[in-house]
């Protein structure tokens, strides 16, 4: 008998409106490729833009917040393997998991910290110099690094990030597992099909506009456009991306080379054809899906500290990392216009692409990794004190809170 995972999605997958959904996609694939038999259940609404995960062979399942229904549900599945898509839903399914299927091995995705880009974020509109002591007061830290010692393994997708919690947050390394996206490598083949220098024209962005920080670094792209504008008068910035919101539609200037063109139906021949991707990001974390797209169409990029942050080791970036306003223009139009120099970082994205995202290698560690743990599921718990105690003490009180909640909408019902 196949084994069974059972995925706990914060929302639908919508892998071509956020690098999120790819992430999620290249987990559900990993699991396949495995002969598992994956079920994917989810409390959110399916919008439009969800793909049919069925098509892959995956059964789609809708649950309810706050109802034993999920109760009766995983008893009669009984999965080898759950895997909450971001903390939120560990918060919410993760007691009811181990009380029904206690011997579920459970792993969390964090897709990126939110804690740490939650922070940023507002130390960035305080006007305040980011600091871990910061990170180490917020309230959203201890729910998310809470999240992350009640599972048995959590999948993160930085090396900043990894960094960060076993140093500032002393996290025990065995708890985690460095999982950044698993992406194909590029081939001859597939870099011979590119557009060359002289049949590429204009600079693009591209991200999800539900996401904060995409919505900041548009807002600061249009402050810095009309000094690329002023040395580039023929060249437009195309900006691209799904729910975009009036905010970022008013931005819309044709007369001005920045043109706002929505929701991109493909995101990698959009990417492609363009000569540079622009991405002044300002805050956030993980890995920025726009930036990976970048250097599998082999288009180099200019983008921030954070922007590149934990994404290419010690090896050379696709484009440039600049923080300063005025060397990000220059860069920008350095790429644009120097043919030789936009050929060289052309192939340093070639080598982060197959040297830190290599799918096989990635996929090989991530299922070798489940099958220790799942071997040695008692040992490894007892050694997380930490975990065992935070699952007996603070989901008691999610439990009940659940329950209450519960009890509360069956009486608005009746």
């Amino acid at each position: 008998m196949r084994k069974k995972v059972l995925i706990i999605g914060y929302v639908w997958v919508e892998p071509n409106s956020s690098a999120a959904g790819g992430r999620m996609l290249q987990l559900i694939q990993s699991f396949i490729n495995t002969n598992y038999q994956v079920v994917f259940a989810s409390p959110a609404q399916k919008g439009d833009k969800a793909i049919e995960l069925s098509k892959l062979g995956v059964e789609e399942v809708q649950i309810e917040l706050n109802s034993s229904s999920f109760d009766t549900y995983i008893k009669e599945l009984q999965p080898e393997i759950v895997l909450f898509d971001r903390f939120m839903m560990e918060e919410q399914f993760g007691w009811r998991v181990a009380e029904f299927c206690p011997k579920a091995l459970r792993i969390l995705d964090t897709e990126d910290l939110h804690f740490l880009r939650k922070v940023r974020h507002q130390q960035l509109k305080k006007g305040i110099p980011f600091s871990e002591e910061a990170l180490l007061k917020s309230i959203d830290a201890k729910r998310e690094v809470a999240s992350i010692l009640r599972c048995d393994l959590s999948l993160i997708i930085s090396s900043y990030e990894v960094e960060l919690l076993t140093t500032t947050f002393k996290i025990d390394p065995s708890l985690l597992l460095y999982l950044p996206f698993m992406l194909d490598s590029i081939s001859n083949a597939t870099i011979d099909s590119w557009l060359p220098f002289s049949e590429r024209e204009n600079f693009v962005f591209i991200g999800n506009y539900f996401h904060q920080p995409n919505i900041d670094a548009v807002l600061e792209l249009k402050k810095i456009w009309p000094t690329i504008r002023k040395k580039l008068p023929q060249a437009e910035v195309h900006v691209y991306g799904s729910y975009v919101n009036q905010q970022i539609q008013q931005l819309h200037k044709p007369e001005q080379g920045f043109l706002v063109k929505g929701f991109a139906e493909n995101a990698n021949e959009v990417v492609s054809k363009a000569k540079v991707v622009l991405a002044p990001i300002r805050f956030g974390a993980g890995i920025k899906g726009k930036l990976t797209e970048a250097m599998l169409c082999g288009t180099p990029s200019v983008t921030t500290i954070i922007g590149a942050e934990g994404m290419h080791e010690d090896l050379p970036w696709n484009g440039f990392i600049t923080n300063s306003e005025d060397d990000f223009t220059d860069k920008a139009v350095t790429l644009y216009t120097d043919e030789n120099v936009w050929e060289t970082v052309q192939e340093n994205g070639i080598a982060i692409i197959n040297s830190i995202y290599n799918r096989e290698l990635l996929e090989t560690s991530f299922i070798d990794r489940i099958n220790e743990l799942i071997l040695d599921l008692e040992n490894h718990r007892t050694n997380n004190f930490l975990g065992s105690l935070l699952q007996h003490q603070t989901l008691q009180s999610t439990k009940y809170m659940s329950k209450w909640i519960e009890e509360k909408n069956k009486k608005e019902t009746d």
